[in-house]
């Protein structure tokens, strides 16, 4: 009778929150496999279930397991997956070089940005804005991240991009919330950086990267304007 009651209270949004958190465990084998494209593939699927979760939540009848079960799925798929991804990706070398200090700090910097992400995460229902984000959202963070290290760019410049991403995350800086069209090209880009990777020198992958940096800058420049007139 427990296991009856506790699966009627799964709406169909609970599942897509669910698919989002199974994604993001697999990615994490995939991390432990050396299967780095799988791994990326898997993160950004999970990303895309993440979205998918709030249209159906907003559409159908919600529960009231929906904000846990959404912040736990991301927790997963947004966070851990995306920093044991950086860790997997830089700490070869570092080992093989036996630098200490840097593998301290990398993994330094990780618990930091794990740490600000579970305070957005667990706020973020209390602080829920109708057409804004406040702070930068984990989705964008993490395309940033996982963008900038499946390209492997230096370890010093990964970073302090993770350390500035995870102050963002944090602040009071408002982001707009895409529509529906950006939305939707945002998941063509996505679908397109699965399938090529860093095919014809990464060209989708930097697509989506220089889209998510023109709404992290852009973004709440628009929202200050509007809120001006």
């Amino acid at each position: 009778m427990l296991q009856k009651s506790m699966i009627k209270l799964l709406s169909i949004a609970d599942l897509i929150s669910i698919t989002n958190a199974i994604l993001g465990f697999l990615a994490i084998i995939m991390i432990f496999l050396n299967e780095v494209h799988y791994s990326f593939s898997l993160i950004l699927l999970a990303m895309m279930a993440d979205g998918i979760d709030g249209l159906v939540a907003r559409r159908t009848k919600h529960s009231n397991l929906g904000e846990y079960m959404e912040a736990m799925g991301d927790m997963i798929s947004l966070v851990i997956a995306p920093a044991l991804f950086v860790y997997q990706i830089y700490s070869k070398d570092i080992i093989i070089s036996n630098n200490n200090f840097q593998h301290l700090f990398l993994i330094i910097v990780l618990t930091i940005f794990l740490f600000f992400n579970i305070l957005r995460l667990g706020s973020f229902h209390i602080m829920k804005k109708e057409k804004i984000f406040i702070g930068l959202p984990a989705s964008a963070s993490t395309i940033i991240i996982i963008i900038l290290s499946y390209l492997r760019i230096e370890y010093v410049y990964i970073l302090l991009i993770i350390l500035i991403i995870s102050i963002i995350l944090i602040s009071n800086i408002r982001f707009p919330k895409p529509n529906y069209i950006i939305n939707i090209f945002a998941a063509i880009l996505i679908i397109f950086s699965i399938i090529f990777g860093s095919q014809y020198n990464g060209i989708t992958l930097l697509i989506l990267l220089i889209s998510i940096i023109i709404y992290s800058i852009f973004g709440p420049i628009y929202i200050h304007k509007s809120t001006k007139s």
